[in-house]
């Protein structure tokens, strides 16, 4: 309906554009107080002078005050890794510093952040606190696999807990510890939460992974966060098919398997026998998981296991962990999918820390990633369809972007 742009009226407007001579311009730009800024973590070695030499400042006034003042010495109480920002003049004194770190009331640690702040003035360096909300920040990233998915998620710089998440959440359709190739790529798109607009650095906030596409072996499996009929969050894939299965792959987010469900040499026995089982590699202290509901059958010493848990599950089925350092259950206990409830250790016969892990069907041993990969899955109701089917083309566009922006890693939507 707009008219043909060649049958508008046209006309040319020339004007003069006048700037100031160069030397005036150049004493303007001298006059200009020069301000550096920088970033750092504090360390639990640090004191006034250390971080502040680490961050460039040279101030002895500035040092001191962080020594005085009953705010300013919180910077370097606590637990370290608060992030720090300071800015300096030419002189390498202090004009501004801002530490952000978890809220120190217990109620809200979550959701909130303390703010401390040291400002200068005409006066002298004056502290202030304050506690102020997390903001949530949609942030995407893509990666190839070249060593291990870890590896690669670090060099895209997403947050250790979000790799995890993804890696559980595309535990049921590729097993992490020994199908993952060279060459395997991912896309993410993933909440990031930030204080004052910086991505936080500690994990009590952690952000939830919205969606992401995971290419193994030629193979692509998406999958996308999505609340179900009863309210629950769980993640489905792009099919509506729930990613949550009856069991997890894994009872550990992550770790690598050093002996499978097959025959082995028994590092022991010295002979070859039947490995009714699966052994995960861990360092002592790794959370051990149950990877499905049930009660507690056992938890107690077992001869040549060790420290063991029994757990029953439903349809005759139950699970072993063995050898574990600790135990965090008693028989008779209920526990949920994905509840700690022991830790890797070396107990029983054993030559060095692992898990040994067992799945039962009827008393008889079975091959647990081949159960979680037949266990039982929901699907979004008919009533859900529509949004579910609107939300997953959001979400497959957002992930084409991220794959475009490798280079360019952890970029907001």
């Amino acid at each position: 309906m707009a008219p043909d742009a060649s049958d508008l009226p046209q006309r040319i407007v020339s004007e003069q554009v006048l700037h100031e001579p160069l030397d005036s311009q150049l004493e303007a730009l001298a006059a200009q107080g020069l301000e550096l800024s920088r970033s750092d973590l504090t360390r639990g070695s640090d004191t006034a002078d250390s971080l502040l030499k680490r961050l460039g400042v040279s101030d002895a006034s500035a040092a001191g005050f962080l020594r005085r003042d009953p705010v300013a010495r919180r910077l370097l109480e606590g637990r370290p890794g608060k992030m720090v920002q300071v800015v300096a003049d030419a002189d390498g004194q202090l004009v501004s510093l801002v530490a952000r770190y978890p809220a120190e009331t217990t109620d809200n640690t979550a959701s909130h952040f303390t703010r401390l702040s040291i400002q200068r003035d005409g006066s002298g360096l004056r502290s202030s606190v304050a506690v102020a909300p997390l903001q949530s920040q949609v942030r995407l990233a893509s990666g190839t696999i070249q060593s291990s998915f870890f590896a690669a998620s670090d060099e895209a710089q997403i947050p250790d807990a979000i790799a995890a998440q993804m890696a559980e959440m595309f535990a049921a359709d590729i097993d992490f510890h020994r199908e993952l190739r060279k060459g395997d790529t991912f896309s993410i798109v993933y909440e990031a939460l930030t204080a004052d607009g910086e991505p936080i650095t500690w994990n009590q906030g952690t952000g939830r992974v919205l969606a992401a596409e995971f290419v193994n072996g030629g193979k692509a499996y998406q999958s996308l966060w999505y609340r179900d009929a009863s309210g629950r969050g769980a993640y489905f894939g792009f099919d509506g098919q729930s990613k949550r299965r009856t069991f997890l792959a894994s009872p550990m987010e992550f770790s690598r398997v050093t002996s499978g469900f097959a025959m082995r040499f028994h590092p022991i026995m010295q002979t070859w026998r039947a490995h009714r089982g699966v052994d995960y590699g861990a360092p002592t202290g790794t959370a051990v998981r149950t990877v499905a509901d049930g009660v507690v059958t056992f938890a107690g010493v077992q001869n040549g296991y060790g420290n063991v848990i029994e757990v029953r599950h439903s349809n005759d089925r139950s699970t072993l962990y063995a050898h574990l350092s600790r135990i965090g259950v008693r028989k008779g206990d209920r526990v949920s999918q994905g509840e700690t409830i022991g830790a890797v250790g070396a107990t029983g016969w054993a030559t060095g820390p692992h898990l040994h892990f067992e799945f039962k069907v009827d008393g008889q041993q079975q091959d647990p990633l081949k159960i979680a990969k037949n266990a039982e899955a929901v699907t979004v109701s008919s009533a859900q369809r529509a949004d579910f089917t609107a939300r997953a083309l959001n979400y497959k566009a957002q992930l084409a972007l991220a794959q475009t922006i490798a280079g360019n890693h952890g970029d907001g939507d």
